[in-house]
């Protein structure tokens, strides 16, 4: 079965951008953002074209492009546009799929519908990136319950940002969850960098093995 993951994080601005860009570069993948907010200045698919080393045609088109850099549901509203969460299908590609969502799980995109609502339908395997700062073993734990209150399946969670051993095996242990790595802070951030750092933090060969 072809390999497909949704990338969703903690929170918003945590680098959950960065990791989908390595982890599709990695894995030669199609990468989607079904819903951007915010058009100025570099978007999240511009991030991942510039720093995964994939072919153009590699980043597919968002469904929803919205120009003001807030909640979806808010940025559709300020558009005139209204996003219809049942509409949002993952593409059919060849090859690997990675999928980013936008901020953290209960993101609105609608009236009454939040991203994990759209990931519940659609089932497949989400990776929760969390920051390793204070504060992250709440917001991680309360996104696993989220995820597990919708049967959404939790492929791994990938830790971000500067070592901390105790926090990371606080949340493994307490979430019951697998630690898929730590993508640390690179002040030199491009895709050479982060191809080299993520193949030195994360089993490729891992993410192709099934798991319940």
């Amino acid at each position: 079965m072809t390999a497909r993951f949704v990338v969703t994080g903690t929170d918003t601005g945590i680098g959950k951008t960065v990791f989908a860009a390595a982890l599709a570069g990695a894995l030669n993948a199609r990468y989607w953002k079904p819903v951007q907010s915010g058009l100025e200045g570099e978007t999240d698919s511009d991030t991942v074209a510039r720093l995964s080393g994939l072919p153009a045609d590699h980043i597919l088109p968002e469904a929803y492009r919205l120009f003001a850099p807030v909640s979806p549901h808010l940025s559709a509203r300020l558009d005139g546009v209204e996003i219809d969460p049942a509409g949002l299908e993952p593409p059919a590609c060849a090859g690997p799929l990675i999928i980013e969502g936008a901020g953290g799980l209960l993101v609105p995109l609608a009236k009454n519908t939040v991203f994990a609502d759209v990931f519940a339908r659609w089932r497949i395997p989400v990776i929760l990136c969390a920051r390793t700062s204070l504060g992250t073993i709440n917001h991680t734990l309360l996104s696993i319950e989220a995820l597990r209150s919708r049967d959404i399946p939790i492929r791994d969670v990938a830790f971000i940002g500067a070592e901390n051993a105790d926090t990371q095996a606080t949340i493994a242990a307490i979430g019951q969850v697998n630690v898929l790595g730590r993508l640390p802070l690179l002040e030199n951030l491009t895709s050479v960098t982060l191809r080299r750092v993520f193949r030195e933090n994360f089993d490729i060969a891992s993410l192709m093995e099934a798991r319940a």
